[in-house]
């Protein structure tokens, strides 16, 4: 008899915001995991890919392997050729490189031109 009592009072007919309280935890969990988690990797793979569209012939390189090498050769298709020691080259997956030790200065557009008179 005080058991039904006690149901009969709590009840959820009044509630103005119809539940929306409940899922708020939820949203909250999610708002901070899009932060901590999902947009900082969305950031890294956006910088990886731009790293390996400026890969040029003459960068130093080192790759998911821990190999470190000299780009000789970069196809136009996902293929990268390395040079790992003097007259070795391998052939690489380009989304494999996961560095760039050092860049090469770009051929002055100057020097470009004369080379191409000469010839």
């Amino acid at each position: 008899m005080f058991i039904s009592e006690a149901y009969a009072s709590t009840g959820a007919a009044g509630d103005p915001t119809g539940g929306l309280i409940s899922l708020l935890p939820l949203v909250l969990i999610f708002v901070v995991f899009y932060f901590l988690l999902i947009r900082p990797q969305q950031k890294k793979l956006k910088e990886h890919k731009a790293m390996l569209e400026a890969l040029r012939r003459g960068d130093k390189v080192v790759t998911g392997g821990g190999i470190v090498g000299t780009v000789v050769k970069v196809g136009a298709d996902e293929d990268v050729t390395v040079e790992i020691a003097e007259g070795v080259r391998v052939r690489v997956v380009r989304s494999t490189i996961t560095g760039v030790l050092a860049k090469t200065e770009p051929a002055k557009a100057e020097a470009i031109d004369a080379g191409s008179l000469k010839k």
